[in-house]
Formats: structure tokens, sequence, C-alpha cells
């Protein structure tokens, strides 16, 4: 990865830079100088290409989802998932939470409603990732993470790629916190 600003990141794919547009979570996640891996989309449109980053293929395929829904375009779809992790979001769309769309940029009562009704059943999330984690342990090592100084949303976002990555550590907040800081990094330290 050559740079990271705001929720552009340039890749250097066989000596070319790349923009691609990802979620906060993933700048902050991404170290330049050192090589990333990305799930990605390229939106064609007339006049421009838009390449689109994401670090899990689940969050890749529910941008791909979103993209489905009428009047939700590659911004609003990056947005939801800036918002939600693709288990928050088949919550809330199962749930029919339109609540949960309050803080996504783009996204109104209207779109909300949309997205519950056109993918209610399409957003399927793998077993793991749907009980990843004990809600206890959860908890503290959320707590523990904000004690320490990440932001809420940051640190909920590692804990969930944590536990999808390694089901086995959900077990105990200690195996889950090791996990969720090897996600955060070094350099994304608060």
């Amino acid at each position: 990865m050559l740079s990271a600003r705001g929720q552009r990141l340039v890749v250097g794919v066989g000596g070319v830079g790349l923009a691609v547009a990802v979620t906060p979570q993933t700048s902050l996640a991404a170290v330049a100088g050192r090589s990333i891996a990305l799930h990605t989309h390229l939106v064609v449109r007339e006049d421009e290409l838009a390449l689109y980053g994401f670090e899990t293929e689940p969050e890749l395929d529910a941008f791909e989802l979103l993209l489905s829904v009428t009047g939700v375009g590659p911004k609003s779809a990056l947005g939801v998932l800036a918002q939600l992790t693709p288990v928050e979001l088949a919550r809330a769309i199962d749930g029919g939470d339109e609540r949960a769309f309050k803080a996504v940029s783009g996204i109104g009562p209207k779109t909300a409603k949309l997205l519950i009704l056109q993918l209610s059943g399409k957003l399927v999330v793998a077993p793991a990732a749907r009980s990843a984690a004990a809600p206890d342990a959860r908890a503290d090592v959320l707590d523990a993470l904000t004690g320490l100084g990440w932001p809420e949303r940051t640190a909920a976002d590692a804990i969930e790629r944590a536990a999808v990555a390694a089901p086995e550590a959900a077990a105990s907040s200690g195996a889950l916190l090791r996990a969720a800081l090897a996600i955060l990094g070094p350099a994304a330290r608060p």
C-alpha cells in the first residue's frame, strides 16, 4: 500500500498506483509500505471507473447486495458498511430495524425501508459469524479497547472481525482481546 487518506487508499499493483475507496475502518488499519489484500468491486460509469475495496469477502458480498437495491449507489453502500458490519446489517434487515440506518449518510427513512424490503432473506452471514463470540466476552473486550482509547465503532469492528477470523478465540475474553489487538495493529494506536 502506498498511502492512505480519509476513505481512500492508493495501492500499488504491478507498478501502478490504484485509488481504492474503502471504509474508515479499513483505512485506519492500513499501513503505508505494508502489503494489503483487498476484495474489490469495480464500478464502471460513462465518465469514470471507481474501485471499492473490502478486507473481507462478507463485506464485498454485502456491498454488492446493497448496490442491487434501487436508489443505493456505491457511496451510500460504502457508507452503510462504514456504520454496520455485515453481521449487524443482516440483523438489521432480518429484524426490520430501520433505525440502524439512521446514522448512514445518504440513507433516509424511505431508502431504509426499501433496503429491508428488497434484501430481506438475501443477506446470509456464515454461522460462525452469527455466533462468533459470547456476549460477555465481547462486552469485556469492547470495554478494554475503548478504555485503551480506541473509538467504540473501531473497537467493535475489530472485535467482530476477530471473532469471525478466529471463532475459537471468541470463547474467552483474553483470546478475543489478543485477536482484536492484532487486527488493530500497532499503526492504529489511538
